[in-house]
């Protein structure tokens, strides 16, 4: 048994050894019409049988293609050239609209003496150019991607920590007193509160993907030039993207102290226990994810980069001031007030 297009041609030879074998097989025919999709077994099957398989070609003379939704592509006027290009006598399918594609088709049948250069690429083309489209990068670069930068005008300002909840404070707490802009960890969390883009903002992948033209429409959105954003610690590349663009970037890393119990919290959100966890287990995981912080703080500050600040927990309110007044551009007073807040470091 043999399966396989129903568009095909046959030789008369070929064709005639067909019918001789139905006339002296009548067994083949009573098989055939009890199958599924005859039409794409029957004569597949007998001409395997009646030609040598040398004088066989095993092609489609169609040129078809399928998307990779299982969906035959439908061709349009605007898909000639590509047509004539490719190895195939008929085309699949032809759209009904496609009315000029038709005409130049048919006036191409007419023709005599026509010479065509075959180049056979338009299923790996529509591979490329599709798989390109997914990603927002078929032909050029989407229009809010030209220009892939966040602007040389404009300062990005990143709080660092892997207490998610105490840079949300923060941020709560400069937005209060200050009309700057803040978004939290929107890179690391998919509800993060975003506006609507267009469908930029729609899943981590995209945002990360897209994460300077997404920051720049961000700026745009909110109509400055000072934008303040949370990002994980872990996300090292992430922080020397935004330092290699002309926006002014800084970096306020906030220094926590993890206690055991926040430790045991943390190894549960992320997966790496559960609810009937050993002690021993935990005895021996605790200290492998406080070196996985501590190693994340320490590849950060070697990466030296320029207007880095640090506030840590355990530092007085007049102790973190300073570096947040040079982080923020704020007054002494101001940067004192922020600083003591009571609740920041809370668990």
């Amino acid at each position: 048994m043999r399966i396989g297009s129903q568009w095909w041609c046959l030789r008369r030879q070929t064709v005639e050894a067909v019918l001789n074998t139905i006339d002296t097989r009548p067994d083949i025919l009573r098989f055939f019409r009890t199958t599924w999709i005859p039409d794409e077994t029957f004569f597949q099957s007998l001409v395997r049988h009646v030609v040598p398989g040398a004088e066989v070609e095993n092609r489609t003379p169609t040129f078809l293609m399928f998307s990779d939704y299982g969906m035959p592509v439908t061709f349009y006027n605007d898909h000639y050239d590509l047509l004539v290009g490719q190895d195939g006598f008929f085309a699949r399918k032809v759209s009904p609209e496609a009315k000029g594609l038709k005409h130049r088709l048919g006036a191409l049948y007419a023709e005599q003496d026509r010479r065509f250069d075959i180049s056979d690429e338009g299923r790996q083309l529509y591979r490329f150019v599709t798989s390109k489209g997914r990603i927002g990068a078929r032909f050029t670069p989407r229009f809010w991607e030209k220009d892939a930068t966040i602007g040389r005008d404009r300062a990005l300002l990143i709080v660092t920590c892997k207490k998610w909840h105490v840079a949300k404070r923060l941020l709560d707490r400069i937005g209060s007193v200050s009309n700057l802009p803040t978004i939290e960890y929107l890179f690391d969390e998919e509800n993060t509160s975003l506006p609507d883009l267009g469908g930029m903002e729609s899943g981590l992948d995209k945002r990360a993907r897209h994460r300077r033209a997404l920051v720049r429409m961000l700026f745009d959105f909110h109509e400055t030039d000072r934008l303040m954003i949370c990002l994980d610690p872990a996300n090292l590349s992430v922080f020397r993207d935004f330092y290699e663009d002309r926006c002014e970037t800084r970096v306020l890393e906030i220094e926590c102290h993890y206690s055991e119990e926040y430790l045991r919290g943390h190894a549960q959100r992320i997966g790496l226990v559960g609810d009937s966890t050993s002690e021993t287990v935990y005895r021996r995981l605790l200290p492998g994810i406080q070196n996985a912080i501590d190693a994340e703080s320490n590849a950060l500050r070697d990466a030296r980069f320029p207007r880095y600040e640090r506030i840590r927990e355990r530092a007085l309110p007049e102790e973190n001031a300073a570096p947040l007044a040079r982080y923020l551009g704020i007054a002494p007073e101001q940067a004192l007030d922020i600083a003591n807040t009571d609740y920041l470091f809370v668990d």
